[in-house]
């Protein structure tokens, strides 16, 4: 906490009982009386530092050795003058956030103006609070919780509590890392005390906060009254501090004082010292929450809103303000839950155990305001919304959600059939994808209301549609006796529709799978065929590739053979060989594996030949080509 030294002598005060003394060595002249609390001074250290003690001073009767003064309404009481007195005695004390307020006030009263004395208490006091209090977050907070009491109108007419409300607003709107701390070139604080708290020209203005979300500010706020809160918040508002920082910062408050908010909480040392606030506060605090809460979707939980329905009711607010926290709970009653919503009733004309009609209402607004947004969620007729599904709509949650309440409350047996069916029916039809939840909602209702006719029991079902139960929903109905005659059969129908067309199903499905199976087999078998035919292909290339070489080689060496043994005879037929084995290498390109094999065979045979007459006459070269035909 910030603090500025006063004075330069030593304590010359000493208490005893009720009364002080100052030890001076020189008799008192002067008695200040403060409530109960008698001061023995003495009269130029106080006149010569206030205009109106040196009035009453000058007032007083003359006849009495010792003068007696009274100040029953100076601001602060007696714990303020004490030091006021020491600071007219030169006395050493402290300034700080706690008493800068109740002093500031005192010597404005006191006309402890300069007219009376340099570096008097009042320009010491307002120097001390706009140069270092109102700096610091938390010094000026502190400052602004002394405001109340006897002191405030005195703060309110030196507007001590307008600065430290703007102050606090501009802080809490920029940021807890510009608080207006003072700044020099080469850095951010002009120096540090060993402790870690930052100095200011000598003068500690404690540490630099180190927080950096928008809420760090939600808690210190509590510690202010509700007066002094709600115009800090109302002035919040007016500087732009967005809706969602305010309602996040009422919740908090709200929590803290109003009665079942904070009973599942550990109590800080702060919330100790708390003074609770009377029935009367409490339903100020609760209509101001209401009016400063924008209405907006999802600004606070549904259940802090819950809360404050029920407190509104047991409060009894006006009909005005239960009626808007039942419509911004409607504008969100997707995100709550059945046990929230069990309010007890706490109207006479009315024997239920909850208010059915409170939750009536709330989902009514859900429905118009579904309507006016429009009725995205409510026109979602797909499938991928089951219950269970991550991508439910608000519509089919609700719808989940009363059916689990009208669970909640049907064991009442003070509850009427036609109250139940109504929360029940208001609920739209494709909401529900399956009706399991109604069906458990009108069976326990049946099992605690025994007495119903035949007629009623009727009645009620026909809010539910068979249709939509599912198997282990249709087998339990169909072996409920509280369901009517009627509604048995219809469940028989439905449940045995529901097995012929699962069985049909199963069926489809076995038949795809077969089908699938056969083509997989086939486009298996027809994949191996081409691979083997590609490979006898890849052969058959390869071979007739062979085979051309070697007839090639063996027409050269024929060549070879007839250039060396050239006769008139002999050229007309050995001319012939290029063109029969050309024939010949083209039938083996373009016939078939059979006839490759053939042409291999003549090749060796005339190989054989070859070698055997190779020194023969004309007539055996004409037996060799006669062998190659």
């Amino acid at each position: 906490m910030a603090c500025m030294k006063l004075g330069s002598r030593a304590d010359v005060f000493q208490r005893q009982g009720q009364a002080w003394f100052c030890r001076t060595g020189l008799p008192s002249d002067i008695v200040v009386e403060v409530g109960d609390i008698s001061f023995h001074l003495h009269k130029f250290p106080l006149l010569s530092r206030s205009g109106v003690l040196a009035r009453l001073i000058a007032e007083a009767p003359k006849e009495r050795e010792e003068c007696v003064i009274e100040l029953p309404d100076i601001p602060g009481g007696s714990k303020t003058f004490e030091l006021v007195a020491k600071f007219c005695y030169n006395v050493k004390f402290e300034l700080t956030a706690s008493n800068i307020v109740h002093l500031r006030c005192a010597a404005e009263h006191l006309q402890m103006t300069e007219e009376y004395g340099d570096a008097n208490l009042i320009s010491q006091t307002e120097t001390f609070l706009n140069q270092v209090v109102l700096r610091s977050w938390k010094d000026t907070l502190k400052a602004l919780q002394t405001c109340d009491g006897d002191v405030l109108p005195y703060a309110e007419e030196l507007h001590i509590v307008k600065s430290c409300i703007e102050s606090l607003s501009e802080k809490a709107s920029s940021g807890p890392n510009l608080f207006g701390w003072p700044i020099v070139e080469q850095g951010l604080w002009s120096m540090q005390s060993p402790g870690g708290s930052v100095l200011w020209n000598g003068i500690s203005i404690g540490a630099k906060p180190n927080i950096s979300s928008s809420d760090w500010w939600y808690g210190d706020l509590t510690t202010l009254s509700l007066p002094l809160y709600m115009r800090l918040i109302a002035v919040m508002e007016s500087h732009g501090i967005s809706h969602k920082i305010i309602a996040g910062s009422l919740v908090v408050y709200a929590e803290k004082f109003l009665p079942g908010f904070n009973r599942h909480k550990v109590s800080d040392e702060s919330s100790n010292h708390l003074t609770p606030l009377s029935e009367e506060e409490q339903k100020i605090l609760l209509e101001d929450v209401d009016k400063l809460l924008p209405l907006q979707r999802g600004l606070v939980p549904t259940k802090f809103l819950l809360g404050l329905l029920r407190l509104a009711m047991i409060l009894q607010l006006s009909p005005s303000c239960i009626s808007s926290l039942e419509k911004r709970i409607g504008m969100q009653l997707d995100e709550a839950n059945a046990e929230d919503l069990l309010m007890p009733n706490f109207t006479c004309s009315d024997e239920t155990l909850y208010n059915v009609d409170c939750v009536q209402r709330v989902l009514e607004h859900f429905l118009d305001m579904d309507q006016v947004a429009g009725g995205a969620s409510l026109c979602s007729t797909d499938s991928s919304h089951l219950i269970g599904s991550p991508s439910q709509t608000p519509i089919t949650m609700v719808a989940k959600l009363i059916d689990g309440y009208l669970v909640e409350i049907a064991p009442d047996v003070n509850l009427k059939l036609p109250k139940f069916q109504a929360l029940a029916a208001a609920v739209p039809e494709f909401a529900r994808p399956l009706d399991d939840g109604l069906y458990r909602a009108i069976d326990m209702y049946l099992k605690n209301h025994p007495w119903l006719t035949e007629s009623e029991r009727e009645q009620l079902c026909r809010v539910m549609d068979c249709q939509k139960l599912s198997l282990e929903a249709c087998t339990h109905a169909a072996q409920n006796e509280r369901l009517p005659l009627r509604v048995i059969v219809q469940v028989l129908f439905f449940e045995q529709l529901q097995l012929r067309t699962s069985i049909a199903g199963c069926f489809m499905v076995s038949d795809n799978l077969e089908g699938s199976r056969y083509l997989l087999r086939s486009g298996a078998t027809a994949a191996r065929e081409n691979q083997i035919l590609k490979v006898g292909m890849d052969s058959m290339r390869m071979r007739v590739c062979e085979l051309e070489k070697e007839c090639s080689n063996m027409r050269k060496e024929i060549e070879k053979l007839s250039g060396v043994k050239n006769s008139t005879s002999s050229t007309s037929s050995w001319g012939n060989m290029p063109m029969l084995l050309g024939f010949k290498m083209c039938s083996a390109n373009e016939g078939s594996v059979r006839k490759q094999k053939i042409g291999e065979s003549k090749v060796k045979t005339l190989k054989n030949r070859y070698g055997k007459h190779k020194n023969s006459s004309h007539g055996d070269k004409a037996s060799i080509s006669s062998a190659l035909s």
